[in-house]
Formats: structure tokens, C-alpha cells, sequence
């Protein structure tokens, strides 16, 4: 048994999500899985009746399922940051879901590299310390000081950041912040992800450069940590990694991030491989809740209007198949979405004509032709 929870969440989440559990009750029905989901109902609507995000009843309810399964957050009747602090960012914190994992690969002829190269990344990043630790604030005056809580599944810290300046004026900061065993555990999921996927080496990114500390406690873990797996190691810096992702791809394979980094290298990635729309991520805790999720938005001029592309979700889907140990099952999902785009049975931004719930349809069938 499969014991998931669905946040459909706003916009085109709703529309997206429906469309991957009809790809995924496909697989079931073909496999005889037995799938217990749960909905939870996450998101603006429920902000705006009643004041609550994500909620001690809802983590509780999340703690008895394996995964959960989100569609989009984003409402324009809400101040942005409001719901992505309360629901999306305080559910990785509150289940440490420290791995970002962004899969990269040529999705032909979508890619809009002008050379058709065949690469296939996978993303690892870094999700809880580093300059998205929530430590940030602003000093006013000559003398001033902002006190800060950070509180992390590793730890819990009292922070102040104090100065005394011979300018009368507004000083705003944000601190970046990484520790040894935060980086340790997601170096070490780094390098057995590289194991388990056959890769003698990973691709470390960084800023090491400039950052001296922060980036320099980061290299020497990883240092260590490669050392340790038997992997090999090597390190860019994230300018130079942008600039590489574009011009040769398929020299990567997988790529470990701090968290701030990941957040841009991890888009870039996206659009190499053909855009937003085919671009899925899962949050993971490798002995905890994970959660998947399509990396789109929200959307909310196209809600409702059947325009959405659901291949995101679905693929979110497949890899959420994958992390609870049935990675022959998402194959089967990825081929059958690749046959979609393949045969043009796709939405109208990648060229198709299909609504939204008819691209599910054909990807739901295309598992069932399998059977």
C-alpha cells in the first residue's frame, strides 16, 4: 500500500494534480497497486476563510503518509511569499526535506538548444541552510542590532547581528549559514545517489571564490565525504556553471548546489530541457515525508480554461513512484510521456492541441497500452 497525501494547492495545480493521479491510478490498475490518497486542502482558499497555512493538524495528517504529492501555491489575492513561507517552505523545514532534486534531461525537440545534444542532469540541492535560512533583517541608525531564532531539525540557534555605523541610515542583511553535519548529510546523499546511478564523480558548485567561509567549510566536507564514498569530486563555480550548462550539457551528470545556487541552476536546467512545463522536483527526506511537486506556478490567468500543461505533475509523479522504491513503475511513466510528446499529444505550448485533462488522458492510456 501507497499512502500518499494530494495538496492540489491553487490555480492549475488543481488541474495539473487530477491529471497525474489519473496517470498514476493507470499504473496502479495495470500493477494491481493498491493507492490511498488523502486530500488536504492547502493553499490560498483556505487562507483567506479561515487565516492558517500549514497547520499542526495538517503536519499530523501528513506524518501517517509516505509522500505527498502538491500541485501549485501562488493566489494574486494574497501578498507574495505569504503562502510559500507558510505552506511550501515551513513543510520542507518541518519534515528537514534537506534535498532538492531537479532532474535535467534533453526532452527533443523542446529543448531550445540550437545543437540537439543529449544530456541527462540530475540536480541535488542543498534545501534548508545556506542563504535561504530565514536569517535576515534591517539595522537602522548608527547603533542598532536585530535578534533572530533559527530553528533547523539539527538545530536550534539564537542569533544577533548588532553594528555601530558613522552613517545615520537603514543597513538590511541577509546571513548565509551552513554546519558541518547539515552539509555532511546531503554530501553523503550526493555521492550514494552517484553509487546507485553508476557515476564515478559529481559535479560540486559553489561561490568558494568570495564566499571563503561559507563555501570553504562546504569544499571540505565535501573533500572528506569523497574521500570516504569513493567518489570523485569536482567543483565550479556557479558563473562558470551557467555558462557550461549552455554551452555543453552533457558534460553533467550529477550536480550537488548550495541551497541559493540550486534555486538558479536548478531553472536553468528547467528551460534547457524545454521549459517549466516538463520541469518536476521533489523535496526529500530520505527517512521521512518526502513531497513532489510540478516546478510551474500557479498560473492563475490560465485557471480553469483547460490550458494547462500537466506533464510536470506527471513526471512529479513519476519521481515521487521512483523515491517509494518502484523505479521500473516510473519508467513506464517517462516512456509513456516521451510517446506524448513524440506523437504531438501535448497542449498548446509545446505545439499540440490537446486541453489539459486530454493530455492526461493519452499519457493514462499510453501506460495502459504497456499492459
Amino acid at each position: 500500500m501507497y499512502k500518499i497525501a494530494v495538496a492540489p494547492g491553487d490555480g492549475i495545480g488543481k488541474e495539473v494534480i487530477a491529471e497525474g493521479i489519473k496517470v498514476l491510478e493507470a499504473v496502479a490498475e495495470i500493477e494491481s497497486l493498491n493507492l490511498q490518497l488523502e486530500y488536504l486542502d492547502l493553499g490560498s482558499d483556505r487562507y483567506l476563510r479561515t487565516g492558517e497555512l500549514l497547520t499542526e493538524e495538517d503536519v499530523e495528517i501528513i506524518r501517517k503518509h509516505q509522500a505527498v504529492y502538491f500541485g501549485a501555491i501562488g493566489d494574486p489575492r494574497v501578498a507574495p511569499g505569504v503562502l510559500e513561507k507558510g505552506i511550501l517552505i515551513a513543510m520542507r523545514t518541518t519534515f528537514d526535506q534537506y534535498v532538492n532534486m531537479r532532474p535535467s534531461k534533453a526532452w527533443h525537440p523542446y529543448t531550445p538548444l540550437k545543437e540537439e545534444k543529449k544530456f541527462d542532469i540530475l540536480f541535488l540541492r542543498e534545501n534548508t541552510e545556506d542563504m535561504y535560512m530565514g536569517a535576515g533583517g534591517v539595522l537602522h541608525g548608527k547603533t542598532s542590532s536585530v535578534d533572530m531564532r533559527l530553528r533547523r531539525e539539527l538545530y536550534t540557534m539564537d542569533l544577533k547581528v548588532s553594528g555601530t555605523s558613522t552613517a545615520d541610515d537603514d543597513y538590511a542583511f541577509e546571513v548565509g549559514m551552513m554546519s558541518r553535519r547539515g552539509i555532511e548529510r546531503f554530501a553523503d546523499y550526493c555521492f550514494e545517489t552517484a553509487k546507485r546511478m553508476g557515476k564515478d564523480k559529481i559535479t560540486a558548485v559553489d561561490k568558494a571564490n568570495v564566499c571563503t567561509s561559507l563555501y570553504g567549510l562546504w569544499r571540505e566536507v565535501f573533500d572528506a565525504r569523497s574521500k570516504h564514498h569513493g567518489i570523485a569530486v569536482e567543483y565550479m563555480y556557479v558563473d562558470a556553471m551557467a555558462m557550461a550548462l549552455v554551452r555543453a550539457p552533457e558534460r553533467f551528470g550529477i550536480v550537488a548546489c548550495p541551497n541559493m545556487f540550486g534555486d538558479i541552476l536548478t531553472d536553468l536546467g528547467a528551460e534547457i530541457m524545454g521549459g517549466l512545463g516538463v520541469a518536476a522536483s521533489g523535496n526529500i527526506n530520505p527517512n521521512g515525508v518526502s513531497m513532489f511537486e510540478p516546478v510551474h506556478g500557479s498560473a492563475p490567468d490560465i485557471a480553469g480554461k483547460g490550458k494547462a500543461n500537466p506533464i510536470a505533475a506527471v513526471l512529479a509523479g513519476k519521481m515521487m513512484i521512483d523515491q517509494l522504491g518502484r523505479p521500473d513503475l516510473g519508467k513506464m511513466i517517462e516512456w509513456s510521456v516521451k510517446m506524448a510528446m513524440r506523437h504531438r499529444m501535448v497542449t498548446a505550448d509545446m505545439g499540440g492541441s490537446l486541453s489539459t485533462k486530454e493530455a492526461g488522458d493519452a499519457i493514462a492510456e499510453l501506460v495502459r497500452s504497456t499492459r
